[in-house]
């Protein structure tokens, strides 16, 4: 996504969320658990953390940063044993600090419990207040923090008893992780607004590690295969007894987050069972459908812009330029020149190649459209570098409303598009023109034949209930 404001997000995308993986019966568990997260890492670049189990002690290790940096060799050499369970975390709420990254552990009647989580829980704050008035002593700011008081306090004997006591008793989103010293446990919640894959991973032709992740491309660099995704509503243990699947809950109707597809997700996974580059490119040839202009070339906005502009390029016969060239090589601060320059953040992030863009009509192709700052910063630069015309077209919905369900988006009042129509946002952004994919276009893209997937930041409409003056007052939910 191309928002990257300079003056309000820097380096940090407007939306985000978290990765989690989970491996069980590899001897390299916690190796294997950082190369899924460092697959993951585009999830979430504020922090990140493994906690592994010897059979005996769970030992974790979490930090700021990430993950090629927090884990090194000697790192994970403090993280012996066969399963293991690994977060990265961009923060929905809650405080950029340490004690809020994840995995969270504990230690109680059922043991030692270390949970990752991703998604966002819609009544973490009733359910905090109630623990702190029964006693419960926080320590971060994080809603995955009330998934373990009320795994801790429940009167079920056996971990998977507390899990399923807590998961009937929270609201929202959410994928989760467990960790105990002879299991992992897995929980989707009933309407799967997140993602959580699950594979198999050969070791030596007889056996074979079972493996977990937000997406399937941590699977490809394991080398794992992905066998199909735990369901809504479904709990899965894996222990020295084997696997066993069940539903601690009736599944909701499916409310899959559309915008997985549209820009979360790396473009080589599969999620929610479709791959992610084939729904984009989708998107982009029915965007040419939908709003055709004339040009003399197509550039993506990097890198989320680029599937669905070679869907475009594809439809149109105009031909596809990489005509913005991103530095992947930005770290989260910056020496800022003194005197100021203008655009500054996006011209750290792009520089636009001139032979290409030179009197020529342009068709800029993004995924989405937040607040509008850098949108406009970005039609600029592709003018500046002469661009004749510059057409934006945008490969999902208006966004008019902010999500509950694990996504950071600004407040409605930040939403360019609640507040303004689409000829308004055109002037705005400075383009020549602007449109958007209809959101009968997306559902074509994703193949949403069944109404599986929630489209509430296009419409507005909640899959569930939110409690929205708390929640918009306090978030206090991690990712």
């Amino acid at each position: 996504m191309s928002n990257w404001d300079a003056e309000e997000t820097p380096f940090d995308k407007l939306h985000e969320e978290c990765g989690v993986f989970a491996i069980h019966g590899h001897t390299e568990a916690a190796n294997l658990a950082y190369l899924g997260l460092y697959a993951l890492q585009h999830r979430g670049q504020e922090s990140a953390g493994i906690a592994a189990s010897d059979g005996r002690k769970i030992h974790s290790v979490r930090k700021m940063g990430h993950v090629a940096d927090i884990f090194t060799p000697d790192v994970l050499n403090e993280l012996p044993g066969s399963l293991a369970i690994g977060h990265t975390r961009y923060s929905t709420a809650g405080d950029t600090v340490l004690r809020n990254a994840q995995p969270l552990s504990v230690a109680c009647s059922k043991g030692q419990v270390a949970v990752a989580h991703n998604g966002n829980l819609t009544n973490a704050i009733e359910l905090r207040r109630e623990l702190e008035q029964d006693g419960s002593i926080f320590q971060s700011t994080s809603d995955t923090e009330v998934v373990l008081h009320l795994v801790a306090r429940s009167r079920e004997r056996t971990l998977a008893g507390a899990l399923r006591d807590a998961l009937l008793q929270i609201e929202g989103a959410f994928s989760l992780v467990f960790l105990a010293q002879d299991r992992v446990i897995v929980a989707r919640d009933p309407h799967g607004f997140r993602p959580l894959a699950m594979g198999r991973l050969e070791i030596d032709g007889q056996s074979a590690a079972t493996v977990f992740a937000s997406e399937t491309c941590a699977f490809d660099l394991l080398g794992a295969t992905y066998c199909g995704d735990v369901k809504p509503g479904e709990m899965v243990i894996v222990g020295p007894e084997g696997i066993t699947r069940e539903f601690y809950t009736t599944p909701g109707a499916p409310a899959h987050c559309s915008f997985e597809h549209v820009y979360f997700s790396r473009p080589d996974s599969i999620v929610f069972g479709k791959a992610v580059a084939e729904s984009r490119e989708q998107m982009g040839r029915l965007l040419a459908r939908e709003h055709p202009v004339e040009a003399d070339v197509i550039v993506p906005v990097p890198d989320s812009g680029v599937s669905a502009a070679i869907g475009f390029a594809s439809e149109s016969g105009i031909p596809y330029r990489q005509a913005l060239i991103r530095n992947h090589y930005v770290g989260r601060t910056f020496i800022e020149p003194s005197q100021a320059i203008r655009d500054f953040g996006v011209k750290l992030k792009l520089n636009p190649v001139r032979h290409l863009l030179e009197g020529r009509r342009v068709i800029l192709v993004d995924d989405s459209i937040v607040r509008g700052t850098t949108s406009r910063k970005i039609v600029r630069m592709v003018r500046n570098a002469g661009a004749r015309e510059v057409h934006l077209r945008i490969s999902c919905p208006p966004t008019i409303s902010p999500c509950y369900y694990g996504v950071d988006t600004p407040s409605l009042r930040e939403l360019i598009a609640a507040n303004n129509d689409i000829k308004q946002i055109e002037e705005f952004v400075e383009a020549d023109s602007l449109a958007y994919l209809s959101l009968e276009g997306l559902r074509e893209s994703l193949h949403d034949r069944d109404q599986s997937f929630c489209y509430a930041c296009y419409t507005g409409h909640y899959p569930t209930l939110v409690q929205l003056d708390e929640i918009v007052m306090a978030k206090t939910g991690c990712c």
